[in-house]
């Protein structure tokens, strides 16, 4: 895999497509970097994207330039939420995770390199884990098991 291909649900595409009409003229760093993401990108359904990719909303861990790793979920824009729990695609490297595969590096703008370490958790993996666990459950085991246990009287 070439060190900037990366792989884009459908949805998380249209994103970075809206975004980059709204900076067309702009020469940003976010500007160069969406038309490099929307260059190199596998358009996949959100079915078939592999359980190691950066997707929207998917909680990863990261390191930049070889420094500590962080760990964050990739957000559309700013959150309102606990500080350092979200990181916005808006930002050169919530971007640059955006569509990686774990173990993966991507050169941002010369001076700094991200690499995903790991998806830790990925929304379109635990939708399929969720649909697989509903479908092999037999109708018993998809009724509550609750059991009761007799006291014993002490006397």
């Amino acid at each position: 895999m070439r060190d900037d291909a990366c792989i884009l649900t459908t949805k998380d595409f249209t994103i970075l497509e809206v975004m980059l009409e709204r900076c067309m003229e702009s020469e940003s760093p976010i500007a160069w970097l969406l038309r490099r993401k929307i260059a190199s990108a596998t358009i996949m359904f959100h079915d078939d994207v592999p359980a190691g990719v950066a997707t929207l909303s998917s909680r990863v861990t990261y390191r930049v330039n070889g420094g500590e790793p962080d760990s964050r979920i990739l957000s559309h824009d700013r959150m309102n939420s606990p500080t350092g729990l979200f990181l916005p695609i808006t930002t050169p490297v919530g971007l640059g995770l955006l569509g990686l595969t774990e173990g993966q590096s991507l050169i941002l703008d010369g001076e700094r390199r991200i690499h995903l370490e790991a998806v830790l958790y990925q929304p379109e993996q635990a939708r399929r884990e969720r649909e697989l666990l509903a479908r092999a459950a037999t109708p018993a085991m998809r009724r509550a098991a609750l059991r009761v246990v007799p006291c014993e009287e002490k006397g």
